[in-house]
């Protein structure tokens, strides 16, 4: 369905698009509120046969993900996830790592994990259990002798050939199938090796192994107490309220509840079939390991060809089911109870989060509802290095999408005034031209800070911005307990705002956002600079070739150190470049 504009306002699939389509435009429709609402926008509607529900399945994903319709569900996930990753390298160790949305395609990820905690326990008896290398690339490149995680036998040091490739590729596979809950495949392989190696009467080898087994047999009797399942599942629960849906992902591996993560909708068409059809698909289809079984709260007639489609050059098929008895239909109902628990909790703090800017517009005397609320700050190094960033936050909470840097390119570098005028001026100038402009203004300072604030919006002729400063109150420096100044328009003293005030926390918030993104933008900028400065005397190494010198010499000291053969060894450097990197640098 399109809008007169040729925009792509919803894309759908059935059997019968004759009665399907039908449905939208009948009076009254299905009580869904937001059909009258697309069908007031929809000028032409383009129809696509194909030849089977598998390619209208691949079809309809393709053009959601292609064109993001505004009453589709398309999957955003900004919520960062811990996680365990095998990487990609001749080497691979495994890490602890942090992921937004999907997975990177730059190793294989295992989890998430309900904690960093749970996830550093698994990691320690991995290592315990397979002693893979824990260094960075870089340290791996430069040691000449094993560390001391060789003498505690939780390293086998491939890094000065300790053991062979296959030795080391053994440890990587068993490690994946302790993670994929392949513990029973392990122990068999393990008990083999072990009287190969009595046979030849290697028994200290043989005592390892026999050690490594028993530790593994008893994790598996931890595992069988927990286990309602014994499989990886992902259970999908969804609660519905008006326009508003919210779906809980909940992960059984190995048996045992990891963890859930949930995903909100909005203002979206499809029935809770089609939006746990198209999340589906949207979710699986890149993960590298799937679990056993989905379990869903609706039946679906595509589930075999939903099955058919993930399971696609995938080492583990999965099943996609709806319960009707027993421990899965409990899991439906516990997935269930969590995503009205969800809804219910994130509508809470919503209405919180309103309350609260509708008291900070009366307690301020703004012109406007704050919905969106921006925040400059500048920071310098003892007067050199002037930076300047600025903060977003939308409806109360943090929208960093808006979050912008800027590098001080007129004013001198000490002048915090000069600085502020640059940054706000370019922001609004910009903002001006593209109708971007936010509701309330917070500047970092007191009353002098405002008025440069003030200065700019006269120039621009702006009048729909409302401004505020904020600075500590002065003589107060006691931890915990400093007092907060806000600066009005047109008010000759500043409100002292109390300290167990909901407003003031939001403030401080904003500001110490704001500030935290200036220091981190300004010290990053200077230390840039610092490392690149030798390196980009050398003619001919660009970009791409500095980042691989310092990754894999890990300093600059490092590189001028290195021979010529060891920085040809490096991928991208060239004889020649090397001849120059040792000219210059020398």
């Amino acid at each position: 369905m399109k809008s007169r504009h040729l925009a792509v306002l919803y894309v759908g699939k059935a059997k019968n698009l004759r009665q399907r389509v039908k449905q939208y435009f009948v009076k009254g429709g299905d009580g869904r509120s937001m059909i009258p609402r697309l069908v007031s926008q929809v000028e032409s509607i383009d129809v696509v046969v194909v030849n089977s529900e598998k390619e209208a399945l691949l079809l309809e994903n393709h053009l959601i993900k292609k064109h993001k319709p505004k009453y589709n569900a398309l999957l955003k996930d900004d919520k960062s996830y811990i996680a365990l990753k095998l990487t990609k390298d001749l080497w691979p160790r495994i890490d602890i790592v942090r992921y937004k949305g999907r997975p990177k395609a730059d190793g294989s990820y295992f989890g998430p994990f309900t904690s960093a905690g749970s996830a550093r326990k698994t990691l320690d008896l991995l290592q315990k259990l397979f002693p893979m290398r824990q260094c960075s690339d870089a340290e791996f490149a430069r040691r000449t002798r094993p560390c001391i995680l060789y003498d505690m036998k939780r390293c086998i040091a491939p890094c000065i050939a300790k053991c062979t490739q296959e030795e080391y590729s053994a440890l990587v596979v068993r490690s994946k199938k302790f993670l994929q809950g392949r513990n029973k495949e392990i122990v068999k392989e393990l008990y083999e090796e072990m009287e190969a190696y009595a046979e030849r009467l290697e028994f200290e080898k043989a005592g390892n192994i026999l050690e490594t087994i028993r530790h593994i047999e008893k994790t598996m009797e931890k595992q069988a107490v927990d286990k309602p399942l014994g499989l990886d599942v992902d259970v999908l629960g969804i609660f519905r309220e008006g326009d508003e849906v919210v779906l809980v992902q909940m992960f059984i591996r190995n048996g045992t509840l990891t963890g859930t993560r949930h995903y909100n909708f909005s203002k979206i068409l499809e029935d809770d079939r089609d939006l746990l059809r198209s999340f589906i698909l949207q979710h699986y289809e890149l993960l590298e390991e799937l679990p056993h079984e989905i379990l869903v709260p609706e039946e679906m007639e595509e589930a075999v060809w939903i099955e058919e489609l993930l399971s696609e050059n995938k080492p583990r098929k999965v099943v996609v089911h709806h319960p009707k008895k027993g421990e899965k239909l409990a899991l439906m109902h516990m997935a269930k109870i969590n995503a009205e628990t969800t809804f219910r909790k994130e509508k809470d703090a919503h209405l919180l989060r309103e309350r609260m800017l509708l008291t900070l517009q009366e307690h301020f005397r703004l012109t406007r509802y704050p919905r969106r609320i921006e925040c400059f700050d500048v920071s310098n190094i003892s007067g050199t290095g002037a930076v300047a960033t600025m903060v977003a936050f939308t409806e109360g909470v943090k929208d960093s999408k808006r979050y912008r840097k800027y590098k001080i390119r007129e004013a001198y570098s000490f002048n915090d005034y000069d600085a502020m005028h640059e940054v706000l001026k370019r922001r609004f100038k910009k903002g001006e031209e593209t109708c971007d402009l936010p509701d309330l203004l917070i500047v970092d300072g007191g009353k002098g800070h405002l008025n440069i604030a003030l200065k700019v919006m006269k120039e621009l002729n702006l009048i729909t911005v409302d401004l505020i400063g904020l600075a500590k109150e002065e003589g107060r420096h006691d931890k915990g307990m400093t007092a907060e100044q806000v600066f009005l328009v047109g008010a000759k003293d500043p409100i002292i705002l109390k300290k167990n005030s909901p407003i003031l926390f939001l403030l401080q918030q904003i500001r110490d956002e704001a500030h935290r993104t200036a220091i981190a933008f300004q010290r990053g900028t200077r230390s840039r600079a610092l490392l690149s400065s030798e390196l980009d005397t050398v003619i001919g190494i660009g970009p791409a070739k500095k980042k691989s010198l310092l990754r894999h010499f890990g300093s600059i000291k490092a590189i001028k150190d290195a021979s010529a053969e060891e920085l040809i060894a490096v991928k991208g450097i060239s004889k020649k470049d090397a001849e120059k990197i040792k000219n210059m640098l020398m």
